[in-house]
């Protein structure tokens, strides 16, 4: 492992320290996912920690016998996810502790699971100090697999900090080994050289769910093709708002809700590679203009600040007026489920004005690690396997990364919900993920989304005027990045 780690990272981790995450309010939005998302597969994991070598529904992989490799696999994530999905599909883990701190395969190896909070930087703190330490730390305690989120993975797949391992040096093949995965995913899984350094088992492209009482009472039908064609694009859905609004109901619960299919269609990044400038992007300013007047014409619940909070949760429930979300499959399943407190098949599923990615969990292999055998078959176990991606999406709901598993599931009934009335939603996931171009990442893509929603949230709220909104974000970019010379916003 080159040296440059030890110096480049721990630079890389002092720059990008505080970050809190990708959404509005106090909590980082894929914080706010994964947290809810272990507790709501808390009992699923417990069923697959006690059963995963023998179930016969879990695929069996063929792992290549580890020779020379360490006793202990340090596994880093930032919440309890990463365990469940491994554990459930990876059948040389034997066993699981109580307390889902460690696991043992069958040949003996321990697992450590080192799970530490996104929010606040609290994971790539740790992280960050583990990887700069990698070089002299013992054997066992070397980092070996951890994971990153979409909005920081760049950070870790950058060829010239040397965090993460090639594919190829473990010994996959992404051409062969992930040929079916997505190609959006691969390229936000790959180096500025095209060079994958992560994989990841889920994708996440979004769509529109909405309340089937009120389509009935405002559209007179519920029917998710009927009710598509009145949310096709933002012009469409502008006029949809206005018959809602008619009736007493609202779009959606609050601008927050719209932002990602701006922020995915950026055309350039937050910050180009090797500069130390921030340019805001137009499309970031149309998502600002268009929120205003979609507030002012009375679009948005008033009493809906952001998202990741009591008022977004409760705009959920039977007792709101708002009509529709846009979420991908974790936010189905792991928000708007758990806050909805009417029966199931209350809400549906459609296309969203816009395709639009939101969110993502890759898995990385540390460089110098010392169980690269074990990485290799995990790793392939959780993104590569199509039975295990298969089960992984009955048994967690998660649309995963593989083309031809996601298209048999749209065809498949045993993939309806219950919770959308008996609806198969990956009949309407799975065509969006094939059109889904993601906008160009940065290391600085999460403190950017965070902040600028923040201060022109305050505008949206009538708190501050636009200027002094824009000074606000740019007071708070210079404090939590200090290297930053310059920001540009559009002429």
């Amino acid at each position: 492992m080159k040296k440059k780690i030890i110096s480049s990272l721990l630079a890389v981790s002092m720059i990008m320290t505080s970050l809190t995450g990708c959404g509005g309010g106090d909590n980082s939005s894929n914080d706010a996912q994964g947290t809810a998302a272990s507790s709501n597969n808390e009992a699923a994991a417990s069923n697959n920690d006690a059963a995963a070598s023998g179930n016969d529904n879990v695929a069996e992989a063929t792992p290549t016998p580890a020779t020379d490799e360490g006793k202990v696999i340090n596994v880093y994530s930032f919440n309890d996810e990463l365990r469940t999905r491994i554990t459930a599909v990876y059948p040389e883990i034997e066993s699981t502790s109580k307390d889902k701190t460690s696991s043992t395969l069958k040949d003996g190896t321990e697992i450590h699971w080192i799970i530490n909070p996104n929010q606040d930087g609290v994971y790539q703190d740790k992280l960050d100090e583990a990887l700069g330490n990698q070089l002299t730390a013992a054997d066992d305690d070397k980092v070996d697999i951890f994971a990153a989120e979409l909005d920081y993975v760049v950070k870790y797949t950058d060829a010239d900090i040397d965090a993460a391992m090639p594919l190829e040096s473990l010994g996959i093949n992404p051409d062969t080994d992930l040929a079916d995965q997505f190609e959006f995913t691969k390229i936000v899984a790959s180096d500025q050289n095209g060079v994958m350094r992560a994989s990841t088992w889920q994708a996440c492209p979004g769509v529109l769910v909405y309340r089937r009482d009120i389509a009935k009472e405002v559209f007179g039908t519920d029917d998710p093709v009927e009710i598509g064609k009145k949310t096709k694009d933002w012009d469409t859905m502008k006029a949809t708002a206005e018959e809602l609004k008619a009736k007493g109901y609202y779009a959606f619960s609050s601008y927050a809700d719209t932002f990602r299919t701006y922020n995915n269609s950026m055309e350039n990044a937050w910050v180009s590679p090797g500069e130390t400038v921030i340019r805001v992007d137009q499309k970031i300013l149309d998502w600002v203009e268009d929120s205003k007047e979609w507030k002012e014409a009375g679009y948005f619940d008033p009493t809906v600040k952001g998202q990741w909070n009591s008022d977004w949760f409760t705009a959920m429930s039977s007792s709101a007026k708002v009509f529709a979300f846009l979420f991908p499959a974790w936010g189905i399943d792991t928000q708007l489920k758990p806050n909805w407190d009417g029966e199931d098949g209350a809400w549906a599923v459609t296309n969203a004005p816009l395709a639009y990615n939101w969110g993502g969990t890759f898995v990385l292999a540390a460089e110098g690690t010392d169980n690269p055998q074990h990485v290799k078959d995990i790793l392939l176990a959780l993104t590569a396997n199509q039975d295990n991606l298969t089960k992984i999406s009955k048994e967690y709901a998660d649309f995963t990364n593989a083309k031809s598993v996601m298209q048999a599931a749209a065809q498949d009934g045993s993939f309806a919900s219950d919770f959308l009335g008996g609806q198969n939603p990956y009949t309407y996931f799975t065509p969006g993920a094939d059109t889904i171009k993601m906008a160009p990442l940065s290391a600085y893509d999460q403190g950017c989304v965070e902040l600028i929603q923040n201060t022109f949230g305050d505008y949206l709220q009538g708190q501050i005027d636009y200027d002094k909104a824009k000074e606000n974000f740019e007071t708070a970019i210079r404090e939590r990045y200090p290297e930053i010379t310059e920001i540009q916003w559009p002429q």
